[in-house]
């Protein structure tokens, strides 16, 4: 019996390689787009293509069950002139290839479903932000909207479309978790600025359960905020933290320091100083139940 093929674009990241596996633990023949392709043999297939132009990698979309979309350059770098414009046309010319792509198959991919970023609500403060929330300001922003613009301009009609604006997807082997508890058992486990700013978030086991409702749910299509549903503030984010990797009261960490802190990592300060709390509000009308709804109990998964 030949197992139904998914496509992971811009697939060799963090989200990618989880997902990879994830997907074909429950049987599905996985195949990653991406610039560097591993050349050794393994079960997840990897094929080169560059993110903005048609090319052979297309042909394997032809019959997919699904395709998902994460390309796109990694926010946490200088947002230099230069860094700006390839974080921008990283993701725009992803998803208007793919839209292509798959316009172009005699018989398309059943559903699409896109990454995009809570960010688009910008720096939200205390207000709750469900998906029918305005948006922000700010260049996060600006690029949340030309991402998702993009993918509206880029219909697929024969093809269910989904959109999961992803929080901070909580993980052990990567993203900025890693580099969080690092701090944390150095001593730098302290609350960010001021501590109030809010931390969305999932754990990735229920992120990977998600991707994977959109791939098999029919009933989802639109906009989904890809978040727990109990975001927490800086301060309490850090304190859980510190308790999941065993270490005492930290300092807090001054504005000041952080972008200072910021400059000399190479990113920038805002990613830490902002935040925003988003409710999952369409996924629970779904009938989503996340594994790991509070946070210490995720914590405390990934560093038992």
């Amino acid at each position: 019996m030949n197992r139904e093929k998914i496509i992971l674009a811009g697939g060799s990241g963090f989200l990618g390689i989880l997902l990879s596996q994830y997907l074909t633990e429950r049987d599905y023949d996985v195949t990653v787009l991406t610039r560097h392709p591993n050349q050794s043999s393994g079960v997840v297939k990897e094929i080169h293509w560059d993110g903005c132009t048609l090319g052979p990698w297309a042909e394997q979309l032809n019959g997919a069950r699904a395709v998902v979309n994460l390309a796109g350059k990694s926010v946490n770098c200088r947002y230099t002139p230069q860094n700006r414009r390839e974080i921008n046309e990283s993701r725009v010319n992803s998803v208007r290839v793919i839209g292509e792509a798959i316009r172009a198959c005699p018989k398309p991919p059943s559903v699409l479903v896109q990454a995009a970023s809570l960010a688009i609500y910008g720096d939200a403060g205390d207000r709750w932000c469900d998906e029918s929330a305005p948006t922000g300001q700010g260049f996060p922003t600006e690029t949340c909207l030309l991402w998702e613009q993009a993918f509206n301009e880029s219909p697929t009609p024969q093809t269910r479309r989904v959109i999961l604006r992803i929080s901070f997807v909580l993980g052990k082997s990567g993203g900025a978790l890693q580099i969080l508890a690092r701090l944390a058992k150095l001593g730098l486990g302290g609350a960010v600025g001021s501590g109030r700013q809010y931390i969305s978030w999932i754990h990735s086991l229920d992120m990977n359960r998600l991707f994977l409702s959109a791939i098999e749910q029919e009933q989802m299509s639109g906009a989904f905020n890809a978040t727990g549903p109990q975001p927490v503030t800086n301060a309490e984010f850090m304190r859980e933290l510190r308790h999941a990797v065993h270490r005492p009261w930290s300092p807090p960490v001054p504005t000041w320091a952080v972008r200072i802190g910021s400059r000399l990592m190479g990113t920038e300060a805002c990613l830490a100083l902002t935040g925003r709390r988003c409710l999952p509000k369409r996924l629970m009308e779904n009938g989503f139940s996340f594994k790991f709804p509070a946070l210490r109990e995720a914590l405390t998964d990934i560093y038992c």
